[in-house]
């Protein structure tokens, strides 16, 4: 709420949007399968048999999200033991490219639009949310569609992959808060605390592929929890600024870090995780030790990033920060 108020201050006059921005942009009504996400209280992975490729990524999760462009066209495919799986898209256009394999191509207009792909000797499905971003080319003055971006810092020097400003965005509307991008986690779970209506951020698929392989771990290990609670994600360059934050290239402006705590109980504070009896940096230290096996572990190769644990504060709990940037860094207490 503090930081609500001096955004508020802040903040100067913002560009309306014009009837054409809406004609063209307005994310349209999209199915109720695709939002509740969060109905199940108790734990479970929810993979299927199969894996659906898409893009760069390769993932085997019911439910996870993919962002692109509009008109962009996007490989889909399938590596299972059926012969012949389905796919059935909610908007877009899909062409067969042979056994198993699709060609799906994005609609002009900014959204969400569900990819079903099937087994239909097993039942099982896996379902993409594909988010069709906003460009960045779009971004006048700092502002989108009257949200304040602010300045992406120039594409670092020998990091071109990881550090380029992001290509779009996602349009955030209340009613879109609720659309789950994976398993266990929502849209809004990400998106920055800078206030607006329409807001917009970038989110990666690698960053819930991470969240979801910490959170099964941590269930692994006999701490339950459906989901974490998330401190801070995506934060514009405005709002990163706005806050104190002096880092130019924080991972937070490129969609790929989340702070995590386990708050089961709601009251906004990591839990006593480890049993000892104290709320304090040694329950951020089992987050931290999973994420730890990830960044070293083979099999989560594309998964690598920044790792920092946190301790608590009359502000906020311990938490840990994670992210995806591609290679192995770690600081904090």
């Amino acid at each position: 709420m503090f930081w609500d108020l001096v955004l508020a201050l802040l903040l100067p006059f913002a560009p309306t949007a014009s009837d054409a921005w809406h004609a063209r942009f307005a994310a349209p009504v999209y199915p109720a399968a695709i939002v509740d996400s969060m109905s199940v209280e108790a734990f479970s992975p929810q993979r299927s048999d199969f894996q659906v490729s898409f893009g760069t990524h390769e993932v085997s999760h019911r439910l996870m999200a993919m962002f692109v462009l509009p008109n962009e066209t996007v490989p889909v495919s399938v590596q299972g033991e059926s012969a012949s799986y389905e796919l059935a898209a909610q908007g877009g256009t899909a062409r067969a490219a042979g056994a198993n394999r699709w060609t799906w191509t994005a609609p002009s207009r900014a959204g969400v639009y569900p990819i079903e792909v099937r087994d239909p000797a097993s039942g099982q499905t896996t379902t993409l949310n594909v988010f069709v971003m906003v460009p960045n080319s779009l971004v006048r003055g700092g502002y989108l569609n009257g949200y304040r971006i602010g300045k992406y810092p120039a594409t670092r020097t020998g990091f071109e992959e990881n550090y380029a400003p992001p290509v779009g965005f996602v349009e955030v509307t209340p009613e879109m808060e609720n659309v789950a991008v994976s398993p266990h986690f929502t849209l809004g779970q990400f998106v920055c605390k800078e206030p607006g209506s329409p807001r917009y951020l970038v989110l990666k698929t690698d960053l819930l592929e991470k969240l979801e392989t910490i959170l099964a771990m941590l269930n692994d290990r006999g701490v339950e929890a459906y989901t974490f609670s998330i401190l801070s994600a995506y934060r514009t360059p405005f709002y990163n600024a706005a806050i104190g934050n002096v880092t130019s290239y924080s991972r937070h402006h490129y969609g790929d870090a989340a702070d995590i705590y386990v708050d089961r109980d709601g009251d906004g504070r990591m839990d006593d995780i480890n049993g000892d009896g104290r709320f304090n940096l040694a329950d951020a230290r089992v987050l931290q030790g999973i994420a730890d096996e990830i960044n070293r572990g083979e099999q989560f190769a594309g998964l690598t990033g920044g790792l920092g644990a946190y301790e608590p504060t009359g502000a906020h709990g311990a938490f840990v920060h994670v992210d995806v940037r591609g290679f192995d860094v770690r600081w904090g207490a």
